[in-house]
């Protein structure tokens, strides 16, 4: 999957509401956060809990050039949690963790302002 980190690309073409609603977005909380070796690009893989429904489930995350590893631990991060698994080298990632690209094109993670419940879901 090739994700567009070009801050002027076109507008995506219209879907249908039920086609947004296909798209599974959750919070969950970072439980531990490592380094990820045999990453093309350098990135952490994540231990997420997303609560009961979603349950704990691990994701490869771009994330390293604005976060450290010690700072992960307890934040809340969206991630979509109804995609296939992807092999990314050794390790299967099993959400896609979101985020967005900063000024410079390095990942910023998307998250709610103030706490809510793991596995809440985007509306």
């Amino acid at each position: 999957m090739h994700l567009n980190h070009d801050h002027d690309a076109p507008v995506a073409p219209e879907i249908s509401f039920d086609a947004f609603l296909a798209v599974d977005i959750r919070i969950g909380t970072i439980l531990s956060a490592e380094p990820l070796p045999g990453a093309r690009k350098p990135a952490y893989k994540l231990l997420i809990d997303f609560g009961a429904g979603v349950g704990t489930k691990k994701s490869s995350a771009q994330i390293t050039e604005n976060y450290a590893l010690d700072a992960l631990a307890g934040r809340q991060v969206a991630a979509v949690v109804n995609f296939p698994p992807r092999q990314i080298g050794k390790f299967m990632s099993e959400v896609l963790t979101l985020g967005f690209a900063d000024a410079a094109g390095a990942v910023t993670l998307f998250a709610p302002d103030k706490p809510v419940p793991n596995g809440s879901r985007l509306f």
